[in-house]
């Protein structure tokens, strides 16, 4: 290029323009041309974060991306903006604007969750830099919802799923509710429904809306078991595809480039991952993976290979994608036996990250091979089935790992060594909040969401001090639970984490006086639930009562068939549906 080029690109509402060129005469059209048609295909940003868990939903900030390792409600804090009720659903950052979803009106509490025909859901647009709300809409809810009740909806609510932007329009998707878009200053383009049925346990949907092309791919997996591709200007209907093979799946797919001409739509479902057509939804290729009954990750990429690390009774697996039918035999590269929970995987360099269960898994991405293990320390306990509702995925910014549980605690990891190494353990509130979305960064700020309140992190020079003896050591010891199960390295079986009472009693037990108070109790989304446990009445749960109560709290009734916790059932029947896609060859 002619050193003497020089180019300025400027954004402005409703489009983009030119805002000052100076080329060398000999190229200066053709660089005009190319570099207005490149910048008109699409306005985000390079650094934005537009969807769940960021570009290309890999967990990983840009390069150019840095932000404070430490900071406290008093520290590194750049703004707190309170919200207008809880979700699940994570924030995304688009043109300088924060975009996150929420719900109000009903299911706020177990002990009292209201009028079902008051929920209301609600998109926030809130300015990155000030913290100021730009705009906001609200949708009332399509009637009936999956009751508050059971284990499921209480833990996660009515706003799971995060939005997705391609810089011009928003897309907000609300499960029952349907599909809703917006342009970027907030008026309304087009509503579209989805499906109003339930998943056989009831517990709600949450994959998340991306955008493919002139495409939304939703994964209607409750609604209707579909996948559907609606036309990203109108909302129309542009292809469906139906299977039963979607029940138990609540991760967001990816989309994999396999060639100049070809690129997979790949998600994990339970015991398959599944590479379809975008264009169409037809299914090109299917491969067993781990035999997990529910998928609750997503996948992460590295090229056109995948990689899926799911739930209890399953394990990990790398695919290469590519081929058509059964590819379970020529494209898996690796299976192992480490599991995750809800939490989504992150890779960095030739490595993944998992956590769930208080423990981070450090993999080797070429061989599946396990490298460390580390338990996080000073954890506080969020509640839910097993004692914790750690939602958020980890993401990487730079060399370093960042860990969001359920709580509100960061976990700040060094990945610049051979060993993971944590650096810091904050808090950004000193209140007691549910915090279940996955953070997003950009503009060098770090964005969270709680069920109260968005928090915005950047780094202000400002420095915490950090207690060393709350800082996990890459050479304490970690119990490998698929330990001596028989299971190689490339075993596919899974070491699943299993119901330990005990550790739960202690994590719940924070000042270790041997009984669970209601004081410990406060903020956690199961309390209500674990104070039935009390059977003397005595405002306390006993370690005796605590052991005998816990393994049946959340079972279910009648040895657990498709009724799902709680005992609400799959009260309306589906239509008879193929277990997979339809296949792009029509078998």
């Amino acid at each position: 290029m002619n050193p003497s080029c020089f180019i300025r690109l400027s954004p402005v509402a409703g489009g983009s323009r030119l805002k000052s060129i100076h080329v060398g005469n000999s190229i200066r059209n053709m660089l005009v041309c190319v570099i207005f048609v490149c910048w008109s295909a699409s306005t985000c940003v390079a650094d934005d974060w537009p969807r769940f868990r960021g570009p290309d939903g890999s967990g990983v900030a840009a390069a150019s991306e840095s932000i404070p390792a430490t900071w406290s409600p008093n520290a590194n804090l750049g703004w707190k903006l309170e919200l207008p009720g809880p979700g699940a659903s994570s924030p995304i950052i688009v043109n300088g604007k924060v975009f996150v979803t929420c719900y109000s009106g009903y299911g706020l509490t177990l002990e009292n969750p209201g009028d079902m025909s008051n929920l209301m859901r609600h998109l926030i647009c809130t300015d990155l830099k000030t913290g100021e709300k730009i705009w906001q809409q609200d949708f009332p809810a399509v009637l009936p919802e999956d009751p508050f009740s059971g284990a499921g909806v209480p833990a996660h609510g009515y706003a799971s799923h995060t939005p997705v932007s391609d810089g011009k329009h928003v897309i907000a998707f609300f499960g029952k509710s349907g599909v809703f878009a917006f342009d970027m200053d907030g008026n309304k383009l087009w509503h579209a429904e989805v499906g109003t049925e339930s998943d056989p346990a009831r517990w709600g949907s949450s994959s998340s809306p991306i955008i493919y092309n002139d495409l939304v791919i939703v994964t209607a997996s409750c609604e209707s078991q579909s996948i559907i591709g609606l036309d990203l200007a109108t909302g129309e209907v542009r292809w469906r595809q139906e299977a039963k093979g979607l029940d138990n799946m609540w991760g967001t797919p990816a989309l994999v480039q396999v060639d100049d001409d070809r690129t997979d739509l790949v998600m994990c479902v339970a015991k398959e991952l599944w590479g379809m057509d975008p264009d169409t939804g037809k299914l090109r290729w299917f491969a067993e993976a781990t035999g997990a009954e529910n998928s609750y990750a997503s996948v992460v990429l590295d090229g056109k290979r995948v990689f899926a690390v799911t739930s209890r009774g399953g394990g990990s697996i790398a695919i290469d994608v590519g081929g058509t039918g059964d590819v379970t035999q020529t494209n898996t590269v690796w299976t192992g036996r480490d599991t995750a929970s809800f939490a989504s995987p992150v890779r960095h360099n030739s490595r993944l990250y998992s956590v769930a269960g208080g423990i981070v898994t450090v993999i080797d991405a070429e061989s599946g091979e396990q490298l460390q293990r580390m338990r996080l320390k000073a954890a506080q306990p969020t509640g839910g089935r097993f004692g914790s509702l750690d939602y958020p995925s980890p993401i990487v910014v730079g060399d370093h790992l960042y860990y969001l549980n359920g709580s509100g605690q960061m976990y700040v990891f060094d990945l610049s060594g051979e060993q993971l190494q944590q650096v810091a353990l904050n808090t950004v509130s000193s209140e007691q909040e549910f915090f279940a979305g996955t953070p997003a960064v950009a503009d060098n700020r770090l964005v969270m969401r709680s069920a109260k309140h968005l928090y915005c992190v950047v780094d202000k020079g400002e420095t915490v001090a950090q207690d060393t003896d709350k800082l996990a050591k890459a050479d304490d010891p970690v119990e490998d639970p698929a330990a001596g199960r028989g299971q190689g390295g490339g075993g596919r079986q899974g070491g699943g984490q299993r119901l330990d009472p005990e550790a739960m009693f202690t994590q719940l037990d924070r000042n270790q006086d041997g009984k669970i108070t209601e004081d410990e109790l406060e903020g956690n989304p199961m309390a209500e639930r674990l104070k039935t446990l009390d059977k003397d009445d005595d405002k306390a749960i006993s370690k005796e009562e605590f052991m005998s109560g816990i393994t049946t709290l959340f079972s279910r009734p009648g040895g657990g068939g498709r009724g799902g916790p709680g005992g609400q059932g799959d009260a309306q029947p589906k239509p008879d549906r193929p277990q997979r896609p339809a296949m792009i060859d029509g078998k």
